[in-house]
């Protein structure tokens, strides 16, 4: 990616220079994916807490207050190059997703693609780095959420790509993020993304825009991103509301010799990654009304109350 100006970053990464974003995607220009330990900014820093990683179910095992996670060598699983970014960290997340509504998870559709497969995964808050060197294993048992049901999804190859997941309860402790409903983007506009790229610990990546935001039920952008990061909420730099979800793009890696590095292009080159627009399943995210927030907060659930109006 492209290194934007402050003004365009303040809210990605308080003017700190580089922030980055990933089916198969890639690395534009710089590598901009940032831990979050290496992120100040506390809006930032806040929309990462609405992030989850995606887990098959088997990979995630509750003893008492914890959950352990099973994870892999990353430089192991992919055959890495010493010198490739996050080579000492652990990949376990097989796709990504972010919070919209109390009880309600946005995804890509090839991440989540029947009912069954859904009840089969669980959604995983603070998969993250937030010390220097420190690979997560677990995470507090309250942080893992389960299916209770797919309300919807749609997986067009060359179009939209999207699945929403009503969790098995609503969350408490992080916030739905706010969303631009008016299904509109324009052509340079400022992005960044979260998520899991290769399945690693939640990265933020910035320094990115939309190249073209003509084909039907996507852009496409020159956002840092991986595998991983399909189901990613990627976000306006300017505004801080969601404008899409990272489905697909370019392939991830190439070999060097025996061994594999990200693969690099210029940042106006290449195919660019695919990210699905909102203006796909806006209709069946319910705003966020004071009564249904008030509902959620006596443990009722959010989804549950508006279910009516969302399409079968």
């Amino acid at each position: 990616m492209k290194k934007l100006g402050c003004v365009l970053v303040v809210l990605a990464l308080a003017c700190a220079g580089r922030v980055s974003a990933q089916q198969s995607e890639v690395i534009y220009g710089d590598d901009d994916r940032l831990d979050l330990y290496q992120v100040t900014n506390p809006k930032l820093l806040g929309f990462a807490e609405s992030t989850v990683g995606l887990f098959s179910g088997g990979s995630v095992r509750v003893e008492g207050p914890k959950a352990l996670l099973t994870t892999a060598s990353y430089a192991e699983d992919y055959n890495l190059c010493p010198e490739e970014p996050f080579f000492d960290q652990r990949t376990g997340a097989f796709c990504s997703g972010s919070l919209v509504g109390p009880d309600l998870l946005m995804t890509a559709g090839h991440c989540v693609k029947s009912d069954s497969a859904c009840k089969g995964t669980k959604f995983v808050f603070g998969f993250d780095v937030k010390k220097k060197g420190v690979n997560p294993d677990s995470v507090p048992a309250g942080e893992v959420y389960g299916c209770a049901k797919l309300l919807g999804r749609e997986q067009v190859g060359t179009g939209a790509d999207w699945a929403l997941i009503k969790l098995d309860r609503p969350v408490l402790n992080h916030k739905p993020l706010a969303l631009n409903r008016t299904g509109k983007i324009e052509n340079g506009t400022a992005l960044f993304v979260i998520g899991h790229p290769a399945g690693l610990p939640t990265k933020v990546a910035g320094g990115a825009k939309v190249r073209d935001a003509s084909p039907d039920g996507y852009f496409v952008a020159n956002l840092d991103t991986y595998g991983g990061n399909s189901g990613s909420a990627v976000f306006n730099a300017g505004t801080g509301l969601v404008e899409g979800i990272l489905v697909r793009g370019e392939n991830d890696y190439v070999w060097k010799g025996s061994c594999q590095v990200s693969n690099q292009c210029p940042a106006e080159g290449c195919r660019g990654e695919d990210v699905t627009k909102l203006s796909a399943l806006t209709a069946q995210i319910p705003l966020q009304t004071p009564e249904a927030l008030k509902a959620v907060s006596a443990n009722k659930s959010f989804v549950d109350l508006l279910e009516a109006n969302l399409p079968q």
